[in-house]
């Protein structure tokens, strides 16, 4: 079941990112000084009493201009609406009452969501319900003076948002798989999550920066959940200003951390690029699971080679990540954009996936009978006694040899491929850690003085 969905209604600069961070006691919204920040609704889990509930951000609403973004932004608070339970519109009790608060309580009035008024930047208690009456005007019933930044007030706030909102079921849900659209800004990561929510979730524009906040959406795919986290096109650091895009880049490396799986966007078009390449080496670093997404492939020119002979290119360029598999795809016309699921499905399975020691030591056998490990100037061989799984998500290996040294990068890298064409791990990275005979006789014998000194 869906948890019900409080809006937060606003014009800009009222602070709306900076209640929903306290009411969902986070820092996920970007919060900075600055007008139109906030453009996407973007989602937060929210808890009070006996229920959770989910919260949504949209971008300050201005109803007299249209000039960048403020239609767009008028669509998304509409979709925000539609979806609610109930409404918060906030104003600003420092500033006072504006033509803008009117006309967004006029606008409210024409709406079946029901409405709570919160007054914030009231944070001396005392002047604060002086401030807060001004807006019963407004006719949106009993204005709540509340201070965003130090709590003052809200507790009043969420109680009555409970008198709104349904109980909350208490089956529980399996968690969703995570899965973040990565990518360089204009590669098309808004227009794919738009194409797979058959609706517009976050606004598309040729203009770079568009995104700021990772925008989080919760779908049912391949007989799953999903969440979806549309993040901030990702540019140079030496590019980025301080300010909202410089803090929408990091929630995007956040979101690499924290997912399951990583969906790497490529501008076919564009080709890899020597950003893309530090995003892949990102992702691998991070230990994700990663299918590459190759978008606007509508727009290419093709015959039956083309596709063969571009993944070859591109996959020259991304070698770190030859495990990763690779759609081509048309966000416009909707092209393969729902077999990213299934692909992601099982990239996920093999990231989470254990193997047992005997079939990873029959493995690494075989690898060795093929090709027997080098041998040093000096005469001696290399030989590895035996692996073991030790971890998942990324699948990690120890394997248990004579002496490390004597295995070079190209050894190294036949045994993990071996290791790979043996046992598949398909759309995620391998760890192979590599422990020689003196590292196992020291900690013998540090795990032996402390057992004594007990």
């Amino acid at each position: 079941m869906a948890l019900p969905v409080v809006a937060i209604i606003g014009r800009p600069n009222v602070g709306k990112s900076t209640l929903v961070n306290r009411l969902c006691r986070s820092r996920e919204a970007i919060v900075h000084d600055q007008p139109g920040v906030t453009r996407d609704r973007t989602y937060q889990e929210g808890f009070w009493g006996d229920r959770t509930f989910r919260v949504v951000d949209t971008g300050g609403l201005v109803f007299d201009d249209d000039s960048e973004f403020l239609p767009e932004i008028r669509e998304q608070a509409n979709l925000a609406l539609a979806e609610a339970a109930v409404a918060v519109v906030i104003a600003d009790g420092q500033q006072g009452l504006t033509a803008a608060d009117q006309s967004i309580a006029e606008w409210l009035r024409g709406q079946s969501c029901p409405v709570l008024l919160a007054v914030n930047k009231c944070e001396s208690p005392d002047q604060g319900l002086a401030m807060a009456a001004e807006f019963w005007s407004l006719g949106l019933g009993e204005p709540y003076p509340v201070s965003a930044i130090h709590g003052a007030g809200t507790a009043e706030l969420l109680d009555a948002l409970l008198t709104h909102l349904p109980p909350t079921p208490e089956v529980e849900e399996e968690e969703p798989i995570q899965l973040a659209i990565i990518g360089r800004p204009n590669v098309g990561k808004s227009s794919l999550l738009n194409a797979v929510c058959g609706e517009k979730r976050a606004i598309v524009s040729p203009i770079r920066g568009t995104t700021r906040d990772t925008i989080d959406t919760t779908i049912e795919r391949e007989g799953k959940r999903w969440k979806l986290l549309d993040t901030a096109g990702i540019r140079r650091r030496r590019s980025v200003d301080y300010g909202p895009e410089y803090f929408g880049i990091n929630r995007s490396f956040k979101a690499i951390e924290r997912c399951d799986v990583c969906a790497l966007v490529i501008d076919v078009l564009d080709g890899v690029t020597e950003q893309d390449q530090r995003l892949a080496g990102r992702i691998e670093e991070d230990g994700r699971a990663c299918v590459i997404v190759v978008n606007k492939w509508d727009a290419v020119e093709k015959d039956s080679h083309t596709m063969a002979a571009m993944e070859k290119e591109l996959r020259a360029k991304l070698y770190f990540l030859d495990w990763a598999p690779m759609l081509f795809t048309s966000a416009l016309s909707g092209q393969r954009v729902e077999s990213i699921f299934a692909v992601a499905a099982v990239a996920v399975e093999q990231h989470r996936r254990r193997v047992s020691t005997s079939v990873v030591n029959e493995v690494l056998q075989e690898a060795v009978s093929w090709r027997s490990p080098p041998t040093s100037r000096g005469g001696r061989q290399g030989r590895i006694y035996y692996g073991t799984q030790v971890a998942t998500r990324p699948p990690s290996f120890t394997l248990f040899v004579n002496d490390p040294k004597l295995f070079g990068d190209t050894y190294r890298r036949y045994v993990e491929r071996q290791i790979r064409e043996g046992l598949g791990f398909e759309g995620s990275p391998l760890k192979l850690f590599w422990r020689g005979k003196q590292q196992r006789d020291a900690e013998k014998e540090l795990a032996r003085q402390q057992a004594k000194s007990h």
